[in-house]
């Protein structure tokens, strides 16, 4: 409250100060000493205003820090001068400026003294002190660096683009065509000579006119086509880049997250720049042509205009910045209605199962109907924003006409001239909001596509890839003393010191409880992370040292929630060998004892899987995917619970055909399963991170470890649901 109080006290002061300046140097003692020297008094009297305010500031212990700074200074300079450079103008111009210079003591010139320099002082302050003072040079380079890069891919398109230059130009020269001889028309009518000269004006604007749409068309259709050769290759260079990344960075991100960075933020970018660049491009060429058309007819006219626009900027600005508030607050209710939908359209087993339909319909309408009070002040906002710049533009206009009528009253100008400086003033007016309103829509664009190139120049944090690809591999695997623990978790180990070993033609089952780490143990031979101690070796060569195609090649995994493509069955199990032969997928399809039930559907192997493969039963895409990993004829197969949604004869068919036709290869079964563990050569008992057993599943039921009772829980748990559920 103190501090509220001393700032209040030193704007008080501070005004006191000011305004005595200024009645001191229009007082009528010093009027007959001054007189002769009007110009001379008043840059005195703006130098010795600047003087005093800087002393009031820095000499009053309440003045709070800002006026203090370099920005203050600077404002405080532009509050004193800008009055005098305003009236020099004037003088400058032609205008009557002697009760201006020489009249600060009365009320028009105090007033309008403090009218100027309110008007710059806010243009001040929105767009040049900030930039003055750099108080955002890190954006403000970044910005300008994302820029010149956007820029980099036009390069090639280089020779487009200056044709595009040309035809703006042309285009823009023909549309001052209708303004200018429809002044010149006036003047003919008024004067009543040169018959001919209106029918050749007619015949001129329509050929110029014409000729300027041909122009924009044209500009328009080749900017269009090379934007979208730009959005192209942007968004194709986005997706390649977030593809190689490791897998670390997507357990960090939602699948939303991504595709709206690939398709949605480089759609708005896209679209921004092919519009409102465009925009951007045309109005501001059009500027310059209107305002030296304007120029041409009347300095003094083209000079009130300048004047007149703070008031076009400025007003409109405040009432604007209450409708940007609550139109951001309807967006954001408006995406709290979309989640309530997304998360109740994507749960709606969930919903239906438990009949809520009722209740997900009552909390969606009570997010309408925040959006319906929102949106009535939002109205009444846009209503008032209307209006003050529809009242701004015509303050301007009838002053415009005002003084121009004066000016051919006193046959300054003629009532031609008049006629096309209104009609320049109207499409200057029109084209100065137009830029007003798309450069930041630019900027927008630009600083979206900061954050698609942060995508881009992201370096994937994995190791560099190996150049082993050797003709010959047996698929020998050992797990030598790994520890490891997850990015985004990195002080919790998920597997310590564990050890294991996977050998040719035998199947290896891990078992263990829920998180014990048996996934992270496959997504470790994926290569996927990479561990924190220990090493992983292949046929005796760390795995880090193998190219990374030829790894996955060798290494086929099926999750027990694999994922199809909403793709035929076809295409789903050539996934994993897009060039086999029909025989081949054939050939997995029966190993994995799918080629019965892909052959009953009506349209057999050309059956869509539908989105993630929610068109077959889970046991039906289970024996897909499993499908799709032995078509590569892998060296090393992993089956992460693979057959959890088969029954007991389907899974006996699938490991008794993967049994017959193993060629060698190392299996890696992950299970709990008894029937799976019984088939299998070896068994590795995990246990929070820990290999607590390893052995033959007789001989660990032998020594009664932890694998033993581990078992008798599970089959204790199976025989009691029956029981449970009667």
């Amino acid at each position: 409250m103190k501090a509220k109080m001393a700032t209040y006290m030193f704007v008080f002061v501070f005004l006191c100060v000011d305004m005595c300046v200024v009645m001191l140097f229009g007082s009528t003692r010093l009027s007959p000493l001054l007189s002769p020297h009007s110009f001379t008094t008043l840059w005195i009297g703006g130098l010795l205003r600047f003087v005093s305010l800087l002393l009031v500031t820095f000499l009053s212990s309440s003045s709070p820090m800002w006026p203090r700074s370099a920005n203050g200074v600077q404002t405080v300079a532009v509050h004193s001068l800008v009055y005098p450079v305003y009236v020099t103008l004037r003088w400058v111009c032609g205008w009557s400026t002697l009760e201006l210079t020489w009249g600060w003591h009365t009320w028009q010139g105090l007033l309008q003294s403090y009218a100027v320099s309110a008007l710059s002082l806010l243009l001040w302050e929105r767009y040049v002190s900030s930039v003055l003072t750099k108080k955002k040079v890190e954006p403000e380079e970044k910005s300008q660096a994302t820029l010149q890069r956007l820029l980099g891919y036009m390069k090639p398109y280089w020779g487009r683009f200056t044709v595009v230059f040309l035809l703006v130009v042309l285009s823009s020269v023909g549309e001052m065509a209708i303004p200018h001889y429809t002044g010149k028309i006036t003047d003919w009518i008024l004067k009543e000579d040169e018959p001919d000269a209106f029918a050749n004006a007619i015949k001129i604007m329509s050929i110029l006119t014409v000729m300027s749409a041909v122009f924009e068309f044209v500009c328009d259709l080749i900017y269009n086509t090379t934007m979208s050769l730009i959005h192209t290759a942007i968004q194709s260079q986005v997706f390649e880049s977030v593809l190689k990344q490791e897998i670390a960075f997507f357990d960090e991100r939602t699948s939303g997250e991504l595709v709206s960075r690939i398709t949605k933020d480089t759609n708005d970018m896209s679209e921004s720049l092919n519009g409102d660049l465009s925009l951007l491009m045309w109005y501001t060429m059009r500027l310059v042509f209107l305002y030296g058309s304007m120029m041409l007819l009347s300095c003094r006219l083209s000079f009130l205009t300048l004047l007149g626009l703070p008031v076009i900027w400025i007003v409109p600005e405040f009432s604007g910045k209450f409708y940007q508030k609550h139109a951001v607050k309807v967006q954001k209710s408006l995406a709290n209605s979309n989640s309530v939908a997304t998360e109740t359209f994507s749960s709606i087993k969930t919903v239906k199962s438990f009949a809520n339909e009722l209740g997900e319909s009552e909390r969606y309408r009570k997010c309408l109907e925040h959006t319906y009070s929102l949106n009535k002040v939002e109205a009444a906002a846009y209503a008032a924003s209307t209006w003050t710049n529809s009242m701004s533009s015509l303050a301007l206009k009838v002053s415009i006409l005002y003084y121009g009528g004066q000016l051919v009253a006193g046959d300054i100008v003629s009532s031609g001239d008049l006629v096309s400086f209104v009609l320049f003033e109207l499409q200057f007016s029109d084209a100065v909001q137009s830029v007003m309103s798309c450069y930041p829509r630019v900027k927008t664009a630009v600083g979206k596509s900061e954050k698609i190139f942060e995508y881009v120049d992201r370096k994937p944090d994995v190791l560099p890839e190996g150049s082993l690809a050797p003709e010959t591999f047996r698929g020998h695997v050992l797990f030598n003393n790994i520890t490891f623990a997850y990015p985004t978790r990195p002080d919790e180990n998920v597997l310590k010191g564990v050890s294991l070993e996977l050998k040719p033609g035998e199947v290896t089952a891990l078992v263990g409880p829920a998180d014990s780490g048996k996934s992270t143990v496959v997504r470790l031979l994926e290569r996927f992370y990479r561990p924190k101690e220990g090493e992983i070796l292949l046929d005796g060569y760390p795995l880090k040292d193998y190219k990374d195609q030829y790894l996955h090649e060798k290494i086929s995994v099926v999750a027990q929630e694999p994922i199809l493509f909403a793709r035929s069955i076809r295409e789903n199990i050539k996934y994993g060998k897009a060039d086999a032969s029909d025989e081949e997928m054939t050939d997995a399809a029966k190993q994995a004892n799918a080629h019965k039930f892909i052959s009953d559907f009506p349209k057999g192997y050309d059956t869509n899987a539908g989105e993630k493969g929610d068109g077959v039963s889970g046991g039906q895409k289970q024996r897909i995917a499993i499908a799709r990993a032995l078509i590569r004829k892998p060296k090393i197969l992993i089956l992460d619970d693979s057959t959890s949604d088969l029954d007991a004869e389907s899974e006996h068919m699938v490991h008794q055909a993967l049994l017959k036709k193993s060629n060698g290869r190392s299996v890696l079964l992950i299970t709990n399963k008894l029937s799976g563990v019984m088939m299998a050569n070896h068994v590795v008992f995990l246990h929070k991170g820990e290999v607590l057993e390893q052995g033959s599943h007789e001989s660990l039921q032998e020594r009664d470890g932890p694998y033993a009772k581990f078992v008798r829980l599970q089959n204790t748990s199976f025989s009691r649901n029956p029981q449970k559920n009667s």
